[in-house]
């Protein structure tokens, strides 16, 4: 019972995730570089079909996690923004500013950094996508690593940010990586697409004939050429904040599906897509263009992209930070930002699909998000606590209390 208890916790924990992220790419690590290699790699490669007299979809396991498994992530992630939107976070657009603005600061120069790196090589520019993004599960999972420490409006603020820069994601990856365009199985997508639209303007209660829907948008946006990872985004909208029994169908799918995200999908992505293979690296593979500017684009990139942009939208007087939070934990989560993991590795599957830029890219991402990690840990733990932020809040008011009553 205490055990069953304490692993209860675990899950229920924002650290879990991020945890068995870690886990499952270490495993990935260990299994690419051991004599398993052979076996994991056919693992990865063995094609799955699903088809009708003939036609229908035949591709290899790994296309079917990056492009099936990831479009389950996007789905939650679109229910996530979707919910934000309309009565959280992203609700009220002055609460959106900094953390907004600090996002795209975030991504901006991550992808510039990568850009001054790659610039004299035209096989590898295409990769400039691949620092802009943070993995929300690794960053809030080591945030909650330092428990009370951290003030609770910091958690708020990594969020807020993380969520705007998932979303900045999904365009970069529907606007930069759609290779070919079908028109005619997008023009066929427009029967599913409004199909979904008058359920949820229906406020429909059930949710499978909405799934089934979705899942057809899915096969028919993967045939058009555009990446179907939209396909879940776009469905999650359609899914009614409150159906017309006044319960929350959005709210029960969130709830319902984010374990099977964070504890399932996610590493089953993060093992089949993290397996560096360093015996067909060489040193100078390792210190060429694209590992470093991915791994330079995540420790300074994000790093000065949030900070830079989140100092000046304060010292302007255009936003303020939020409640008991300084500069050291602004720095400590713009260092936290830098770890993109999923996201950066999924953009990197999209960028190149030769095995040497894909070892480089693996190595860029897990040693930038690694680096993030632990100095962004480190200065956050240094940082005051969030009771010792308190306590210099509330110190003024008590002086001028006591000032007052002296008078």
């Amino acid at each position: 019972m205490p055990t069953t208890s304490a692993l209860s916790r675990l899950m229920k924990s924002d650290a879990a995730g991020g945890i068995l992220l870690l886990i499952a790419a270490a495993l990935a690590m260990v299994v690419a570089n051991s004599s398993l290699a052979p076996t994991y790699n056919h693992l990865l490669d063995v094609k799955l079909s699903v088809l009708v007299e003939g036609h229908g979809l035949s591709k290899p396991l790994i296309l079917w996690i990056n492009d099936g498994l990831m479009a389950v992530f996007f789905f939650l992630i679109g229910l996530e923004l979707k919910r934000e939107m309309i009565e959280g976070k992203l609700k009220n657009p002055r609460d959106v500013v900094l953390p907004g603005l600090a996002a795209v600061g975030g991504m901006a120069v991550p992808a510039l950094i990568y850009l001054a790196f790659n610039a004299n090589h035209p096989a590898t520019i295409q990769g400039w996508a691949i620092p802009a993004a943070t993995d929300i599960a690794f960053a809030v999972g080591i945030l909650a690593l330092l428990g009370k420490r951290v003030p609770p409006a910091l958690k708020i603020f990594l969020l807020t940010l993380a969520i705007l820069d998932d979303m900045g994601a999904i365009i970069i990856i529907a606007l930069f990586y759609t290779q070919e365009l079908h028109v005619d199985f997008l023009l066929m997508a427009i029967v599913p697409l409004a199909l979904l639209w008058w359920r949820h303007e229906r406020q429909a209660h059930r949710i499978a004939p909405t799934i089934l829907l979705g899942t057809v948008l899915w096969v028919l946006v993967l045939e058009s050429g555009i990446h179907p990872t939209i396909a879940g985004v776009i469905t999650a909208f359609f899914i009614p904040l409150k159906d017309r029994f006044g319960k929350s169908p959005l709210h029960a799918v969130e709830h319902g599906l984010t374990p099977y995200v964070y504890f399932l999908i996610v590493p089953i992505f993060a093992f089949a897509n993290a397996g560096v293979s360093l015996s067909g690296l060489s040193a100078d593979d390792m210190l060429s263009a694209l590992p470093l500017g991915i791994a330079a684009g995540l420790v300074l990139g994000k790093q000065i992209g949030v900070f830079a942009t989140t100092w000046a939208l304060v010292k302007s007087g255009a936003a303020r930070l939020p409640h008991g939070v300084g500069w050291r934990h602004i720095w400590g989560l713009s260092l936290l930002a830098g770890i993109g993991f999923t996201m950066s590795l999924f953009i990197g599957s999209l960028s190149f699909d030769d095995a040497l830029h894909l070892n480089e890219v693996r190595f860029g991402v897990l040693s930038g998000s690694a680096i993030s990690a632990v100095l962004g840990f480190l200065l956050l733990r240094a940082a005051p606590s969030a009771a010792e932020m308190e306590a210099k809040h509330e110190a003024p008011k008590a002086t001028a209390e006591k000032t007052a009553a002296a008078e």
